[in-house]
């Protein structure tokens, strides 16, 4: 099989910068709605990208769970290897791929902890078996699938219908500088648009080179 040979012609749509919103949360907004609505399988499906302490990236999906005047919320273990590097550089990145629409979004920023009672409350949410599985999970660590299930029996015998949440587990916040939106088009001449914020914290639009 060459892989070399796959090829995809974008024609689905267009972004003029006379058509974008102003604001990049107002364009990302009305594009999650829309990658919603087509439907998009998995559209708040995000790839996170963060840095160990040795400079080497890594990345890995997580679920968006909020879009915030200030940011965007996703939640995992503290613990797991993306909290460990978010512990040492808290600049992250974040991708959106919603192949159906043609269309891509990247953002960059500092991420930082939500509120603990926004962790509550999201965590008192979930389904009861993610809950217990926050609990029996030492999320990066290496271990054996019968030693999981165990664990998985155990907590779920301690905690019952009402597991608190583990204060090794909660959201994160990433606080944008930077937003590029890319839609396909044909003869790979894409349209990609970038706001980044200036010196007086005003989002400022540009067109890059596809």
């Amino acid at each position: 099989m060459s892989v070399a040979n796959i090829r995809q012609n974008y024609e689905k749509g267009e972004l003029l910068e006379e058509n974008a919103k102003s604001s990049p949360f107002e364009q990302f907004s009305l594009w999650l709605k829309q990658a919603i609505d087509h439907p998009v399988p998995e559209p708040t499906a995000m790839a996170l990208s963060t840095v160990g302490s040795n400079g080497r990236p890594s990345s890995r999906i997580v679920l968006l769970k909020g879009v915030e005047p200030e940011g965007l919320v996703f939640y995992t273990n503290y613990e797991s290897r993306k909290g460990r590097e978010l512990a040492n550089s808290p600049w992250a990145s974040l991708l959106f791929f919603w192949q159906p629409l043609e269309r891509q979004v990247r953002i960059e920023g500092v991420i930082e902890k939500v509120p603990p009672e926004v962790s509550d409350s999201y965590f008192a949410s979930r389904p009861l078996g993610s809950r217990i599985g926050a609990w029996a999970s030492r999320q990066s660590q290496p271990v054996e699938l019968p030693e999981l299930q165990k664990r998985f029996l155990e907590m779920q015998e301690k905690y019952g219908d009402n597991p608190p949440r583990p204060e090794y587990w909660g959201g994160y916040c990433l606080k944008p500088d930077y937003f590029e939106f890319w839609q396909g088009r044909p003869s790979r001449l894409h349209d990609r648009l970038a706001y980044s914020l200036d010196s007086d914290g005003k989002w400022v639009m540009k067109r890059l080179s596809p």
